[in-house]
């Protein structure tokens, strides 16, 4: 199963960022965000390198605590 992971930018060179989320960077396309106004410290929704939407902060909080209590109840790994 794939899920889309918040990531706060940290950097941003033309169409592309660098992001972060709970410890792990990773390049991200920001091409399918060109229409919202993107900037450092700002979080996203990242599927498969992709930025698909800007979220506040209080949503990607609040996902990350979803899929926090998601993985902790142990959740069976066959897909």
């Amino acid at each position: 199963m794939c899920l889309a992971m918040p990531m706060q930018i940290t950097r941003i060179d033309g169409s592309t960022a660098r992001a972060t989320a709970q410890g792990i960077e990773r390049d991200i396309d920001l091409m399918l965000v060109q229409d919202q106004e993107i900037g450092i410290g700002d979080f996203v929704i990242v599927h498969v390198g992709y930025a698909l939407h800007r979220l506040s902060t209080d949503e990607a909080l609040a996902t990350w605590q979803l899929l926090d209590s998601v993985d902790t109840q142990g959740g069976d790994d066959h897909a």
